[in-house]
């Protein structure tokens, strides 16, 4: 089980590197960065309801009132997505899949990095030491270099 857990972020990796070729050249084909945008969302909430409908015990659901007691940023996770998958499909025949995710990377592990420290959105805390800065200064070299012409 934690090699899953290891293999897993992994694998998303190679989806969002494919994704964002995949969602760019859906662009092209449709003329328009938001239909691609759309038909991307659109397929994953098909296959979504799909797995939720054959997997999920509906009997475990929120009634809708419940729903409403829901802080608003909870449900804010979605638009972010839109925005990631809309930029991705702007940008990603412009810079480069390489360019492109050493940029989503550095802000990610910067992001990242505060989150933990302050423990904030549920994360465990983890305080910013000297050696989490210096992985990350790395990181973020790695990125320039990448970017670097």
């Amino acid at each position: 089980m934690k090699y899953l857990l290891l293999i897993l972020p992994f694998l998303c990796g190679v989806a969002a590197a494919t994704q964002s070729g995949i969602n760019s050249q859906l662009r092209w084909a449709l003329h328009s960065p938001i239909a691609a945008a759309l038909v991307s969302f659109l397929t994953g909430t098909i296959l979504l309801f799909i797995i939720f409908l054959v997997f999920y015990d509906r009997s475990n659901l929120l009634p809708f009132q419940e729903w409403t007691k829901i802080s608003w940023y909870k449900w804010t996770g979605g638009a972010l997505g839109a925005f990631f998958v809309t930029v991705i499909i702007l940008t990603a025949q412009k810079v480069g899949a390489t360019n492109l995710f050493a940029l989503i990377i550095s802000g990610q592990l910067i992001t990242a990095l505060l989150y933990d420290h302050f423990g904030i959105l549920g994360f465990k805390h983890h305080p910013i030491s000297f050696i989490r800065l210096l992985g990350v200064a790395f990181l973020l070299l790695g990125a320039w270099l990448i970017n670097k012409k």
